[in-house]
């Protein structure tokens, strides 16, 4: 897998995910703040929060696209310098309004992020490597998440929230200079397409993205992620707050302690495409996608059930620990949704499908936080959020079992006028 040309592509992408988690994160542990400079209601925090999602959701799939059809390099370069201006940007935010432009301007930035990963991996492994590659990759989220607590909130109690937004702008202009620099778009030799893919189509024709669109499989992969995120904003834009209003930590401390979930996040991540490339050896007759669902069902039901007890303990150690707990095992999945989509879609599809699905599951990014702040604000406390994240994790996860199944495409189901050669 390290191979001389793998390795500096392996590295920049694990730092862009490492960046791309250091700046979401930083308005969430800012929050504080940065509610009490701008005057901002719970309510009109979370929509700020749920206002990043907004932009970020369309260039998911946009930024797929652009992928397939200007190559993975360029659209995250772009997609980087685009983000990190309007990271930086957040400093110069003067009331709600301006705050939420610049965050859905922000979120437009990022959406390239994951699907331009999952381009990049299918172009540099082969099938037996992709999850353990998507996982590797992509588990420098948690790991930004983990460090901008201590970044973020040391340098806003020393000297201003302001500050840490321009730091992070700068930290994402240099990574993409070296990206733009030392990353090729593709290796020399070709990988081939995954096993679980099966097809009669002719090798010159191609299948229309609109066909996979359809799937029951793509469909039901994106609610599944879906869960996974609305778990995952909760925890990233709502648990800094819930520290400090619910559990009465200073900033400082919740500043600490939120560093443990994003660790465990860390090790599950990393851990979970080699968990599931390393079960689907051992039941290679079952077939790669089943290897994947054992994984993601298994580990997206724990994750709801942690996250739902989250809400009714009563001491702060315990909530931290289900919480940690929860996040675990919600990144131990974290890898098999984009690796379901390397193995039921042919290559030239794979960046337009993995961003439709990405920008389906991140509407729970809109939905989310803007719900738990109406909650927050009706009930006065955070026990409802945490039930209704678990209560949904557990209704998906069921789903896929149902309906995820490998795709089977036939010659007569493609449109022959949408067909070209490749």
């Amino acid at each position: 897998m390290f191979t001389k040309e793998r390795l500096p592509v392996i590295l920049l992408l694990f730092l862009a995910g490492v960046i791309n988690y250091l700046d979401r994160s930083a308005l969430s542990i800012a929050a504080p703040f940065i509610q009490d400079d701008l005057t901002l209601s719970a309510t009109q925090m979370g929509l700020i929060f749920s206002s990043f999602s907004v932009g970020y959701a369309i260039f998911n799939f946009l930024g797929g696209m652009a992928s397939d059809r200007y190559g993975a390099k360029m659209t995250l370069f772009v997609a980087m310098i685009v983000w990190s201006l309007f990271s930086g940007a957040v400093a110069l935010a003067f009331g709600f309004v301006s705050l939420m432009i610049i965050r859905i301007l922000f979120g437009m930035g990022e959406g390239p992020l994951s699907a331009t990963i999952n381009k990049m991996v299918n172009n540099w492994f082969p099938p037996t490597q992709r999850a353990s590659a998507i996982g590797l990759t992509n588990s420098g989220t948690p790991l930004g998440g983990a460090i901008s607590g201590p970044i973020v909130g040391m340098i806003a109690v020393a000297f201003s929230w302001k500050v840490s937004f321009v730091l992070i702008m700068i930290i994402g202009l240099v990574w993409a200079i070296c990206w733009f620099k030392f990353v090729k778009d593709k290796p020399a030799k070709r990988m081939g397409d995954a096993p679980a893919m099966k097809t009669e189509v002719a090798p010159k024709e191609k299948i229309p993205l609109t066909f996979y669109l359809k799937q029951k499989t793509v469909l039901f992969t994106a609610f599944a992620f879906f869960a996974y995120n609305y778990i995952l904003f909760f925890f990233l834009t709502w648990f800094p707050s819930y520290l400090v209003e619910e559990r009465g930590l200073s900033v400082k401390s919740m500043s600490v302690i939120t560093v443990i979930p994003w660790i465990l996040g860390f090790i599950g991540l990393a851990a979970g495409g080699f968990v599931s490339d390393y079960v689907f050896k051992k039941v290679a007759r079952k077939g790669v996608l089943f290897s994947r669902k054992v994984v993601l069902v298994s580990c997206l039901f724990a994750s709801a059930v942690c996250i739902g007890f989250a809400g009714l303990v009563t001491t702060t150690v315990s909530a931290v620990t289900l919480v940690a707990l929860s996040v675990f095992f919600l990144y131990l999945t974290g890898a098999i949704y984009w690796a379901i989509v390397q193995d039921v879609v042919d290559q030239q599809n794979v960046g337009s499908v993995g961003g439709f699905m990405h920008f389906l599951a991140n509407t729970a990014g809109i939905i989310g936080p803007a719900l738990t702040g109406f909650i927050v604000d009706k009930t006065g406390t955070f026990s409802g959020a945490f039930l209704l994240a678990g209560g949904l994790a557990i209704f998906a996860s069921l789903a896929v079992i149902r309906f995820v199944r490998p795709i089977i495409v036939k010659k007569s189901e493609v449109n022959v006028q949408d067909t070209v050669t490749y």
